[in-house]
């Protein structure tokens, strides 16, 4: 081979390899791949971040409850389960309750002679919180005729759900007819009960 045509295959060889080397020219740098992956995690991380304080929801605030009134003497005002106003004006809290058992003599229609005399007597039953003692009685309530009535008083202290008997004497009114008297129990303050408890007579 002649010298120049070695010394030109030379020339042409370095030349291909240092075209080889080189980057093309419309073409950058070659991109490291980890740095890219790395660097999308870090704006993802950041994404989130700002979602998560734009989305944070404050925590709620405990309600308030308003306490009970509180009187001068520093206990709370409780209502009172019930009032009723007496005769005298004053109003008082009821304790007192009845409840009917049974009639234990004269039932409901006893035929009765003109002015007879008799006792009717009821089995009831206190159904309330207070003992019935001194003061306590049966009044009349209305109806037909009082027919004379006059209450028979308690022997003894009568304790909440205690049963006793109580009475009334009473005297037939003149007139043949048909007579319905109604009597409720009254405490020592004037305060009737709500129930009430009836004599039932004809007249012949």
């Amino acid at each position: 081979m002649k010298p120049n045509l070695i010394v030109t295959a030379i020339l042409f060889m370095m030349l291909v390899a240092a075209c080889g080397s080189a980057n093309p020219p419309d073409q950058g740098p070659t991109p490291d791949v980890a740095a890219i992956r790395t660097s999308a995690a870090g704006t993802v991380i950041s994404q989130f971040t700002l979602t998560a304080a734009v989305f944070t929801v404050a925590p709620s605030q405990p309600t308030e409850t308003p306490a009970p009134e509180v009187t001068d003497t520093g206990t709370p005002t409780v209502p009172t389960v019930a009032q009723v106003t007496n005769a005298l004006g004053t109003t008082v809290a009821l304790c007192d309750s009845l409840s009917f058992v049974a009639d234990v003599n004269v039932p409901d229609d006893t035929s009765m002679s003109p002015g007879q005399d008799f006792v009717k007597t009821w089995k009831v039953k206190n159904s309330g919180s207070c003992p019935w003692g001194a003061g306590y009685k049966l009044v009349y309530a209305g109806y037909a005729d009082n027919m004379s009535g006059q209450f028979q008083p308690l022997t003894g202290v009568v304790q909440p759900g205690q049963e006793v008997e109580v009475s009334v004497q009473f005297k037939a009114p003149d007139a043949a007819d048909q007579y319905l008297s109604a009597w409720q129990m009254s405490n020592p303050t004037g305060v009737t009960f709500p129930e009430i408890i009836f004599v039932k007579i004809i007249v012949q």
